[in-house]
């Protein structure tokens, strides 16, 4: 009877356990449909990256040895004591730099890695050359600095690598630290599962874990993090299935590119690649065996054993990861020794920081208009802009000491309250390009996100003096003559009487004289008789968003326009009469580097090249002897064309100024609109000096090229006409179209004038 029951209960148990077994391998077969989906499509988030603009150094360019080490920290070289080099590591010399070059590749451009020697005299670069040829570099480019990364809910850095670009020293260490037996079991080691029982029995505390690498990835890939016994099962079903889905080297090339390092501020690094560059400055492939080792211990706890958070912790955890790869056999005991021997060598922390936040805006509301958040958070793209770091670095610092400076000097400018602050912008142009160099659009971006340099609506005074004259050239030329006496005008019904500035004694002013002293009434002259309506007309040329409005006024500035705006208006006239589109999104590329967005210059005509060079060598005239001479007292010497604007009851303080190589304007005012009490030239000059003495490479000191439809003749200043020889006391060279030359003999000095007047003086000895 007992006999018949306990083959009824072997039976019965037997066939629950084929029941079992069947449930589970369904379930496994579930799961491994699963994996095998999950891994087919995209196995990570990884967060698009904006990059800089590349940057391009020859011979005879204005960088010191100081500033292009600079730049090569902030892409991620390091610097060594003694060759030989690695790739992307430099030395530094009395008057040169040798620096191991990485390979370029940015969109369009492709260049091998090689060892390169700088060497630089008075503040220049003197030569480049190659190092192992001795050969001469003509033009060397360097690579973009990242700007910021587009994250997504999980905040990861991650640079996916394949196992085949890994030392084996890395993977080795990785398995010795984590699961040295790896290649041997199924998913499952129930060998290390006794070994752990029995070492956490015997000290009374739980010293070792059972789980495998492939047991940890399906915990990180597929699992929360809770202690549950239904969380545990699945993990083994999923390790399992895991296992059966992919070979091993694929499950180990899974496991690296997920593991957890650590933090980079609110951004957690994720897989051997990102974890290289934190704590190295280099890519995985190039790692030694005590780095690699130095990397193995951090992933048994990144708080304990990250040589950033305890170098003493991290060098032991090190050595004992050397141990075991010498115990199963990977290493031999001198290789041991001597990696053990080396001190723990970081890159140094470098915290996770947006850099040119205000540009950065204005580049992602660009990029939101093409790609959804979510795709650039998760995709891997590549963002090339036109930012140059140094320009943008520059423009943060001008404009931080200006408004310092100012609210220093003269204490009512001064508001306790953050965002009630004096407030200023900056944008910096390539004219011919349109390239955005670098864009300041406010003193503090934690404070406030209101971009000014895209978003503030202000009027831009006097700034928009030399516009108006620019589409009046076709009737004017730089030496007319217009009223500079007190006159009304009829404007819309009512009586209207513009001033001026400050007290003027002369009676006629010439265009060019009327924008170097920047004079209202001769300006409103100019527009009257130039014809308001059609001025207004051409003025639509230059694409404001807001068209000004058809009135006297217009000349004067009293239309709302943005910094940018006014930046690319005044880029026509260093651009030969073009006007650019204002780039800062050159390319977009794909993981797989297709490039899926390509924005070009985009240029439209506005004025003649002659009308857009009468314009600059006018507003040269403003810099050398009219409202922006104290440019050349601030030490900025090279040739400049500029305008300073200063807007009703000093709400607003504007210079816009270019060169032929470089375009900056800076705006200083305050959002509420209260009074500055101080002019463009005292205000915002100032900032727009320090910005270009810290860019002496876009200061080469050429002079602008004088188009061939210009010509040049000798005028008399207060007529604006032919000068007659001595007769006139004050000539000047004038510039003037070729279709356009001055129409006479000046008639207050002239032959026939003086004629005239001697018989005046005989006629009157008579009567």
């Amino acid at each position: 009877m007992l006999m018949r029951w306990t083959v009824k209960l072997v039976k019965y148990f037997s066939l629950l356990g084929v029941l079992g077994l069947a449930v589970a391998c369904l379930y496994c077969w579930h799961l491994t449909a699963m994996v095998e989906k999950r891994f087919a499509g995209r196995r990570w988030n990884i967060p698009s990256v904006i990059y800089s603009d590349t940057l391009l150094l020859y011979p005879g360019a204005a960088f010191t040895r100081q500033a292009i080490v600079q730049r090569l920290e902030a892409t991620g070289y390091s610097q060594k004591s003694s060759a030989p080099l690695s790739e992307g590591e430099f030395l530094v010399y009395k008057d040169a730099l040798e620096v191991s070059l990485r390979p370029l590749a940015v969109p369009g451009k492709r260049r091998k890695g090689f060892v390169a020697i700088l060497v630089f005299e008075e503040g220049r670069i003197a030569s480049i050359s190659h190092l192992q040829s001795g050969k001469g570099v003509s033009v060397l480019e360097l690579e973009p600095e990242v700007l910021m990364r587009y994250f997504g809910r999980e905040r990861e850095i991650r640079d996916v690598v394949s196992l085949d670009e890994l030392p084996d020293s890395l993977q080795h260490a990785v398995l010795s630290a984590e699961d040295h037996r790896f290649f041997e079991h199924k998913g499952i080691d129930f060998r290390g599962i006794a070994r752990a029982l029995v070492i956490n029995l015997r000290h009374g505390t739980i010293r070792q874990g059972g789980s495998t690498l492939t047991q940890r990835l399906a915990k990180n890939y597929f699992l929360t993090p809770e202690r549950t016994l239904k969380r545990k099962l699945n993990e083994v079903f999923i390790s399992l299935a895991i296992e059966w889905a992919f070979e091993k080297e694929e499950i180990l090339e899974l496991y690296l590119n997920e593991i957890y390092f650590g933090q980079k501020g609110s951004a957690s690094i994720n897989g051997v690649g990102a974890a290289a560059r934190f704590y190295f400055d280099k890519p995985a492939r190039r790692l030694t065996l005590a780095e690699s080792a130095t990397l193995a211990g951090p992933i048994k706890g990144p708080n304990l054993y990250s040589p950033y958070k305890n170098r003493k912790r991290s060098r032991t955890r090190r050595n004992v990861v050397l141990a075991s790869m010498h115990k199963y056999g990977w290493i031999d005991k001198e290789a041991m020794n001597r990696a053990q021997a080396e001190p723990v060598r970081t890159s140094g922390y470098k915290a996770y920081r947006r850099k040119a936040p205000y540009f950065l805006d204005y580049v992602s509301s660009q990029l939101r208009e093409i790609y959804p958040s979510t795709t650039l958070s998760s995709e891997g793209f590549s963002v090339y802009t036109t930012l140059d770091p140094r320009v943008q670095d520059a423009a943060e610092k001008a404009l931080a000491r200006g408004l310092d400076r100012l609210e220093r000097n003269r204490p009512s400018l001064r508001r306790k309250d953050p965002t009630r602050r004096l407030q200023g912008a900056i944008v910096v142009m390539q004219p011919r390009t349109g390239n955005i160099l670098a864009m300041v659009g406010g003193r503090d971006y934690h404070t406030s996100q209101f971009n000014r340099a895209t978003q503030a609506q202000r009027q831009p005074g006097s700034c928009f003096k030399p516009l108006v004259a620019s589409v009046l050239l076709d009737r004017f030329t730089p030496s007319d003559v217009f009223s500079n006496e007190a006159r009304s005008y009829t404007v819309n019904g009512e009586r209207w009487r513009p001033k001026n500035f400050s007290p003027e004694k002369e009676k006629a002013l010439t265009m060019r004289k009327l924008l170097t002293i920047s004079s209202n009434r001769a300006s409103v002259d100019m527009v009257v008789r130039g014809g308001v309506n059609r001025a207004a007309e051409r003025l639509k040329a230059f694409q404001f968003a807001v068209a000004p409005p058809a009135l006297p006024s217009m000349v004067l500035g009293a239309s709302e326009v943005t910094p940018l705006e006014l930046a690319r208006a005044y880029a026509v006239f260093a651009s030969d009469g073009i006007s650019p589109f204002p780039l800062s999104l050159k390319d977009v590329v794909s993981e797989k580097e297709e490039v899926l967005v390509g924005r070009f210059m985009d240029v439209s005509p506005v004025l003649s090249p002659g009308e857009a060079y009468l314009v600059t060598s006018m507003l040269e005239s403003v810099v050398e002897e009219g409202t922006g001479r104290s440019l050349r007292r601030l030490g900025v010497s090279v040739p400049v064309a500029g305008k300073t604007g200063t807007t009703s009851n000093y709400r607003d303080a504007w210079f816009v100024a270019y060169t032929p190589d470089l375009l900056a304007l800076v705006w200083v005012g305050f959002d509420n609109n209260d009074s500055t009490g101080v002019t463009g030239g005292r205000a915002a000059l100032p900032i727009w000096a320090d910005l270009a003495k810290a860019l002496p490479e876009y200061l080469s000191g050429n002079d602008f090229v004088r188009p061939p439809d210009v010509i040049t003749r000798k005028v008399c200043t207060q007529s604006g006409k032919l000068a007659e020889g001595s007769r006139c006391p004050v000539r000047r060279e004038e510039v003037f179209l070729e279709t356009l030359p001055p129409d006479g003999p000046c008639p207050i000095h002239g032959k026939s004038n003086f004629i005239e007047r001697m018989g005046q003086g005989v006629r009157s000895l008579f009567q």
